[in-house]
This record gives C-alpha cells, sequence and structure tokens, in this order.
C-alpha cells in the first residue's frame, strides 16, 4: 500500500522526541534542507531549534524573491516566546521567498517544523557543513548530553 509520508528516523533522548525525515539535510546550526522538485531547496528549523526558541511568535525577512544569499548570511528572524533568533542561509545562491502561510498560520513552525513550517526557499548549493540525519543524530546526542551536564552542575551549585 502507498504511503505519502516520508521516511523519518525516531529520535529520543531524555525528554526530547522527534521525528526527523530520513532525506532530509541538517545543519549544526539546527536548520534542515529538503530539495523541491523543481530544484530549489526549502528550508526551516528542526523540532530541537522549536524546542530552544518556545511557541513561535513571528517571522521576518530582509531580502526579498531574486536575491543573492550565501551561507552563514542573516536573511531574516525568528521570534519564539523563549527568544529571538537571526535566521541564517544554508545556501549559496538566490533567495526564492518566505512561505508566504506563516502570515497567517506562524504556529506551523512549531507544530510541523520538518514539513509545513518550513521557513523560506533558496536556490543553489546547500552549506558543504550540511549533514545526513545519521549524523544530525550524533550531533544531537553530543548537544543534548553538554545540556543535562549543565544542568546537573547548576543543581548541585544551589
Amino acid at each position: 500500500m502507498p504511503t505519502d509520508k516520508p521516511a523519518t528516523y525516531y529520535y529520543k533522548r531524555s525528554r526530547f522526541v522527534a521525528h526527523m525525515p530520513v532525506e532530509h539535510l541538517y545543519t549544526p546550526s539546527h536548520a534542515w534542507l529538503a530539495r523541491q522538485v523543481d530544484g530549489a531547496w526549502r528550508v526551516g528549523i528542526t523540532r530541537f531549534a522549536t524546542r530552544m526558541l518556545g511557541e513561535m511568535v513571528e517571522c521576518g525577512f530582509e531580502v526579498g524573491p531574486g536575491a543573492a544569499v550565501a551561507c552563514g548570511q542573516v536573511v531574516g528572524w525568528v521570534e519564539g516566546f523563549k527568544a529571538i533568533s537571526d535566521v541564517f542561509c544554508v545556501v549559496d545562491g538566490s533567495f526564492s521567498g518566505a512561505n508566504p502561510v506563516l502570515k497567517e498560520k506562524i504556529a506551523l513552525v512549531t507544530k510541523d517544523p520538518h514539513f509545513a513550517g518550513w521557513l523560506y526557499e533558496a536556490r543553489g548549493a546547500p552549506d558543504p557543513k550540511c549533514l545526513d540525519v545519521r549524523a544530525y543524530v550524533k550531533l544531537l546526542d553530543k548537544t543534548i548530553d553538554r545540556i543535562l551536564e549543565k544542568q546537573k552542575g547548576d543543581e548541585r551549585v544551589h
């Protein structure tokens, strides 16, 4: 029986759980990239990033469609209840545009971060630092372990 659902990697560590699409690329800064049929890259932030930012409040972009962009360039921002963060480009090429649905449904970034809650599209070459899902899982393990160690240290101080 065919299914439209992409294969996902189930991840659980401590109290954090995520289903990460296997075909996405991931960055050390917790963004993801998904190749589209037309060759563009759809970009969003991972479930881990949304957990750190909290429920999304707003997002905006400082570049418009057709603008030249480079990896590491600030192209916009996201605001959650816990924090505000710059959105960095993870594609060398041109900015295609922001997800128009987010103007009315910003909660999609939190509720469906790996699909409907994508932030922007760009054309070009993905950041050479991109990771496949297995390498990203190793990065998440290290990141979460550091957070847990810090929490243990903070508990000992108080």
